[in-house]
């Protein structure tokens, strides 16, 4: 088994040589600092200029092959930072631990987190070209940006007349043997909201409720498979549950991160006595419930409900979230009782609040009801999502409420006005709702010089022209066709499965004929003399 000590092994090495270095320091949105500063040392010994822009983008640059120096120059692009997310029970700090890669039957995985092949793998490419020996090939800039998969704020802030290039070959897709002309934009919905809290009544018992085992993944590329959302699945568990009992809402959490399917969801809550010690028989109805709904796409599903043990203490309850590295959860539950023992306490012995009891109804049944997968399919792609969204981060803590939507559409408009109908609908339930962090699709361009080159060039390197596509989900060029409109773009990369999820994984072949691609694609532009 190969580890991520020595992916440099693979083929083609210079790719996974820069690869394991990726996943050696951590870079998560926010914190590409370090490996901002290993490249440009990389890049100083090397001879080549690096800049560093106002939105904190670095910029590569080499000069044209000899005899190349009038040919326009080229762009590779893509972004430094990853998706971090771990499954429930594993400790990783994405802010200080290495990424452990491995291999298994021709992939490269991480077991039990991200493995930031998004966008690890399209840097590797775009460095290895950057130093690979007798490439001929136009002048270079690699641009790799910041914040990506947060907001997109280095694409967003990169200025006009930053890049000379005439064309931009962005490194960001998914799956091998397909060019992508064009993308989603996208905004985000934000709510929030002040709930009020009473004590609870007297008699009460205060469970756990969690949602897990689910495969989540890419909100834009997975939205249309199915798979179960934890956190909506959640909020059905606990208006069933409400309709037949007297719940009382303490506490919920669930997902990490709006671009990511959420994968877990807990809540906490208190029900009457009776109730509590009755509730095993509802519990297993439920979680069979589910195993049949989702068996064909999420057939790990997994839903407990057990009593909240608390130690002994004395002072103020308190609900809070530990966090083990950025994307993961562990819910603690800390209530001052009297009296020693285990168990169950009752309401009257403890000092715990829950949300208004008339205020309950109306959360769980905006959660429950709002829109979230896809909204729309593509009339000109088929089998591609046109328009959706994501219910990806909600928390509910001391009557404080948060959540937050993506939503993607090919169309500008229409994920303009998802987002204006979910604003609407939570203002109808009484929260407050507001747009934030828009972004521009790409709007594809089927007569482009840039996209006919490279299907000659692929052609001629596999024996068979790439298919054209549309992606659900957010590239960058779209913010960078608005700062640089003359830039003729395509983007291409290997088969990644499970890009921001746990298990995410990227296959071994693809990712050299995407090196046998680019460097093909590189020669035909120096050739190119009176091209692009």
């Amino acid at each position: 088994m190969t580890t991520t000590n020595n992916l440099e092994t693979l083929q083609p090495r210079s790719v996974w040589a820069h690869f394991a270095t990726l996943c050696e320091i951590p870079r998560p949105s926010y914190h590409e600092a370090a490996l901002r500063k290993h490249l440009i040392e990389w890049a100083q010994v090397r001879g080549i200029e690096s800049i560093v822009d106002a939105a904190g983008n670095l910029i590569l640059k080499k000069p044209a092959s000899p005899g190349c120096e009038g040919i326009p120059g080229v762009i590779l692009q893509g972004h430094l930072d990853m998706v971090c997310q771990a499954n429930a029970g594993t400790k990783h700090d994405f802010e200080r631990d290495p990424i452990n890669a491995v291999v298994r039957d021709g992939w490269v995985v991480a077991e039990n987190t991200t493995l930031g092949a998004d966008n690890g793998i399209g840097v590797a490419l775009a460095l290895a070209a950057l130093e690979e020996p007798g490439l001929v090939h136009p002048p270079l800039e690699v641009l790799l940006t910041v914040n990506e998969e947060s907001g997109m704020d280095g694409a967003r802030g990169l200025a006009p007349g930053t890049l000379h290039g005439n064309t931009l070959i962005n490194i960001d897709t998914e799956e091998w043997g397909h060019f992508y002309l064009g993308c989603a934009g996208g905004v985000d919905v934000e709510v929030s909201h002040d709930f009020k809290m009473e004590d609870l009544p007297p008699g009460y018992m205060t469970v756990r409720m969690e949602v897990a085992g689910l495969r989540g993944g890419h909100s834009g590329i997975d939205i249309h498979l199915g798979r179960g959302n934890a956190i909506k699945l959640l909020a059905e568990a606990l208006r069933d549950l409400a309709a037949h009992t007297d719940l009382r809402l303490i506490a919920i959490h669930g997902g990490t991160a709006r671009n990511a399917i959420p994968r877990e969801a807990f809540a906490v809550c208190a029900l009457p006595a009776m109730a509590a010690a009755g509730i095993d028989e509802w519990e297993q109805h439920r979680h069979q419930a589910w195993q049949q709904r989702f068996a064909a796409v999420d057939a790990n599903v997994s839903f407990t409900v057990r009593s909240e043990l608390f130690p002994p203490a004395r002072g103020k309850a308190g609900m809070g979230v530990e966090q083990h590295g950025e994307g993961v959860l562990t819910p603690t539950l800390t209530l001052p009782r009297e009296g020693g023992g285990d168990g169950f306490f009752a309401a009257d012995s403890v000092l715990c609040k829950a949300i208004h009891h008339a205020e309950r109804d109306r959360l769980l049944a905006f959660i429950d009801s709002s829109a979230n997968g896809v909204s729309r399919m593509s009339d000109d792609f088929p089998g591609v999502t046109d328009t959706s969204s994501n219910l990806g981060v909600l928390a509910l803590e001391q009557g404080a409420f948060k959540a937050t939507f993506k939503v993607r559409s090919l169309q500008d408009g229409r994920a303009d006005a998802l987002a204006d109908k979910l604003v609407s609908f939570a203002g109808s339930y009484g929260l407050r709702a507001w747009k934030d962090g828009a972004y521009p699709g790409w709007t594809p361009n089927p007569a482009s010089s840039m996209l006919a080159l490279c299907q000659q060039v692929y052609t001629a390197e596999f024996g068979q022209p790439a298919s054209l596509q549309v992606i659900h989900a957010g590239l960058e060029c779209g913010l960078l066709a608005a700062s640089h409109p003359h830039l003729d773009m395509i983007s291409f990369g290997p088969d990644i499965r499970g890009a921001h999820a746990p298990g995410e994984s990227v296959e071994i072949e693809s990712v050299g004929r995407c090196w046998q691609l680019l460097k093909a694609v590189l020669q035909a532009l120096a050739k190119n003399k009176a091209s692009l």
